[in-house]
Formats: C-alpha cells, structure tokens, sequence
C-alpha cells in the first residue's frame, strides 16, 4: 500500500463517495486485482462507511443532552474585579488614558539636566542661552534648567522651565513663559499635548 500511487486512494474514495469517473473507475478496478495491500484498504473503508450509515437511525434516549449538562461540573461565576471591568468599560478606558498620560508626564518631568530647542542664530554659553544684538530667531525656544538672555529679537514663544529668563531690549512676539513650580510645568505639559492634539484635527 505505501509503495502504490496516491491517486489509486483518491480514487478509491472518490468510489465510495459515487463521484468516481469511469476512467478513473478502470484504473483503480484493475490495481485492485493486483494489489492485495489495496485491497484490503478498500474493504476497511467500505466496512466504515456501512457502520457509519447503519448507526446513523441510532436516535439518542429523551431528555439525554440535559441528563448530560445535569451532570457536567457548574462553571465557577467570575467574581469580583474581572466582572466589575467588563460591567464597566468606559471607566476602565478612561483609566487605562490616565495612566498612560501620567506616564508620559512624569518621563517629560524636568530633571536637572540642561536643553534647549535647537534653533538658528543661539548661542549657549555653559547653561545660559543667549539670542545675540541683532540677530532674529523664528520660532518658539524652550530651556530646561537653563537661562535665557534676548538682546535680539524672537519670532515666537520663550518657554523657560526651572531658570530665569533676562532681556534688555528685547524683542519678542510670542509669550513668554517661565515655569518654576511643578504644578506649572505640568499645567505647560498638558496644553502642549492638547495643543498636539488638536493639530492632528487641523
């Protein structure tokens, strides 16, 4: 049997199912004269599928499935936690926001190391930034734990969290900003990320 074509077991179920050809027919009739191997296959699939069409009258006794459901062990309620978050899925939603938000909040939290926006014409001297007589930058500067000195002009905001901001004759369109509390910094972070995402709309 394993030695003989596996179209010869396509054909023999293809017998059995009544959708054989008669070419096909031909061929498988004449391997099982000469393969007893085949042979006998063929008989142990015959012999299923009679078993399987005699037991198909077999009805099962009355009230049989709730007998059997009677019997099976009663599935434990989930209790507690996991039920009150699937009763309630806005809250868990709202939940799962917060936690992610504070988490970003707290990684954006200022620590004791300096930075500024990079911007064109600055110049920073240890931990102070200083917008040189004459120059123009355009756009907004941020410095963390640093300070700023404008002798030029800004065309745009001046964020300075945890440092001073120093102007003479300064020129400077935007706001100006400077955060020393934490309640400040994160009253700035949460405009920030309202203001990211309301761009996202635009």
């Amino acid at each position: 049997m394993s030695t003989c074509p596996q179209n010869i077991v396509d054909y023999m179920h293809e017998y059995l199912d009544g959708d054989i050809s008669r070419d096909h027919e031909q061929q498988l009739k004449k391997h099982l004269q000469a393969c007893s191997d085949c042979q006998q296959h063929m008989h142990q699939l015959s012999d299923t599928i009679a078993f399987v069409k005699s037991a198909a009258h077999i009805t099962a006794p009355p009230n049989f499935e709730e007998q059997v459901m009677k019997r099976l062990p009663k599935a434990k309620q989930r209790l507690g936690v996991q039920k009150w978050l699937r009763r309630h899925p806005i809250i868990v939603a709202a939940a799962v926001f917060l936690f992610f938000m504070s988490a970003t909040l707290l990684s954006n939290y200022p620590n004791d190391e300096f930075s500024v926006t990079k911007q064109p014409n600055l110049v920073v001297d240890g931990q102070t930034v200083i917008v040189p007589e004459g120059e123009v930058v355009k756009g907004d500067i941020v410095v963390k734990n640093g300070d700023i000195v404008i002798e030029g002009e800004v065309d745009g905001n001046v964020t300075v969290i945890n440092g001073q901001y120093m102007a003479s004759t300064a020129v400077v369109t935007g706001q100006i900003e400077e955060i020393d509390e934490t309640f400040e910094w994160l009253w700035y972070e949460m405009k920030e990320m309202a203001n990211d995402f309301m761009s996202l709309f635009e």
